[in-house]
């Protein structure tokens, strides 16, 4: 049973955004508020239309139990109590589900980052097929992709490739999808038709605005160098890599791929803006232990999250148990989404046992 006390604190919350916003705040509050309205928009919909549905199945309730009520009207309203009960079980469970603690990251956009692991040149290759499926699957979303930075590999692929996705609820849908992606095929190059199992990292940082995380400019050492080709060939004559350590933290980014050191700088900020987020967001996580324990997998980037294999024509992920023989679907980023969906379902399902709704 879901307690009407939090049903009515949200109405009157989003009453109150929805007041602030119209009294003209500045433009950082704005954002916030926008924000705060964003999240909670699709839950007080859903408060309401479970409501009205209530309120209407009273009706039709009172109207049975009525002696009075006629043959003909009676039948109407068994039929609408039926519609109606299996309307108001359904909203309330959109309703539970929409009243999980949400992360606070979950409608920002992205950093992916994926780096090639162990497996030579095999494991570039594969690391070049996983971006291109999560391109896929952020075209099929109505996302926009931005490569940031990238190295390719000798046979093609990449050694690593960093790019912006960004578009509506994009860490909510791609946050679990960080750790090890393992692939086992036969590699074009393998005469013999062994089977070779080599691995990609993928990281999958929420992307931070000012109003997140604030930045002390003194606390960057920014360095400008020759951006550099394969092989170590000078690509220009001018010093427009962007390499930008923030001392506190010493994480460090390099941005090269823009013949304009000013746009590569703004995109190495972005790149440290969220990989600052991303320590800010662990170190909480940390001290949150048992939200931590909630997690789809542990989220430790170490961890083997997913097999992709090509003889088979499989795909499993190895935290829920599932497995999927659409492996082409898989790579075209068709399916991507049936296995991003089931990971969020276990989530929620973790989530709802441990708050008692």
């Amino acid at each position: 049973m879901i307690a009407q006390e939090k049903l009515d604190t949200l109405l009157s919350r989003f009453d109150q955004i929805e007041h602030e916003m119209a009294s003209g705040p500045d433009a950082s509050v704005y954002i916030k508020l926008s924000r705060d309205y964003a999240a909670l928009e699709p839950i007080i919909k859903s408060i309401r239309e479970l409501r009205e549905a209530e309120s209407e199945l009273a009706d039709a309730e009172a109207m049975l139990s009525d002696p009075e009520t006629d043959a003909e009207m009676r039948e109407l309203a068994e039929a609408e109590r039926a519609e109606l009960s299996e309307k108001v079980e359904n909203l309330t469970q959109v309703v539970r589900v929409g009243l999980l603690p949400r992360d606070e990251a979950d409608s920002n956009d992205v950093i992916l980052e994926i780096r090639a692991g162990t497996g030579g040149d095999e494991a570039a290759l594969f690391a070049g097929d996983l971006f291109r499926m999560y391109q896929r699957f952020a075209d099929l979303m109505g996302w926009k992709v931005e490569v940031l930075s990238a190295s390719e590999g000798e046979m093609g692929g990449f050694k690593e490739i960093t790019a912006a996705v960004t578009g509506q609820e994009v860490f909510a849908k791609l946050k679990f999808e960080s750790g090890v992606h393992r692939v086992q095929r036969v590699p074009e190059t393998e005469s013999g038709g062994r089977i070779h199992t080599s691995a990609a990292t993928v990281a999958v940082l929420p992307q931070a605005e000012d109003v997140d995380i604030h930045i002390n400019p003194s606390d960057l050492r920014i360095d400008t160098y020759r951006a550099s080709g394969a092989g170590g060939q000078h690509v220009n004559t001018t010093d427009s890599a962007v390499r930008i350590t923030h001392e506190p933290t010493g994480i460090v980014v390099a941005v090269q791929d823009e013949r304009s050191q000013h746009k590569n700088k703004e995109r190495a900020m972005k790149l440290l803006r969220a990989k600052i987020y991303d320590v800010e967001r662990e170190r909480a996580a940390n001290e949150r232990t048992e939200a931590r324990r909630l997690q789809v997998g542990s989220g430790d980037r170490s961890e083997r999250i997913r097999t992709y294999n090509f003889p088979q024509g499989r795909v499993t992920d190895h935290r829920i148990g599932l497995t999927l023989y659409k492996l082409d679907q898989m790579m075209a980023g068709e399916a991507t989404g049936e296995v991003i969906d089931a990971l969020i379902m276990d989530h929620q399902a973790n989530l709802l046992a441990a708050e008692g709704l």
